[in-house]
């Protein structure tokens, strides 16, 4: 299993901050994407819409780190400050 989290603006438009995915077809974040955006309707638009960042086990990360049974895979928007 793959612990999915979304936070801040984006567990916002989902309407979902936890989500728990059998790891077993994905194998890295790019088919985890693929997959979220096929799980409900509106995800795919909303998860498409900009580049989400991404961290696995707390980890800033890219699309094409391996996953494993067992990971905690985190979205969440771009930071920004001044």
């Amino acid at each position: 299993m793959i612990k999915v989290l979304f936070f801040a603006k984006l567990s916002e438009q989902l309407g979902c901050r936890e989500l728990t995915v059998e790891s077993d077809s994905i194998k890295d974040c790019e088919q985890l994407l693929q997959y979220l955006c096929e799980y409900k309707d509106d995800w795919s638009s909303i998860l498409n819409a900009q580049s989400w960042l991404k961290a696995v086990n707390q980890s800033m990360t890219s699309n094409n780190v391996v996953l494993n049974d067992g990971d905690e895979v985190a979205f969440f928007p771009p930071v920004t400050g001044g």
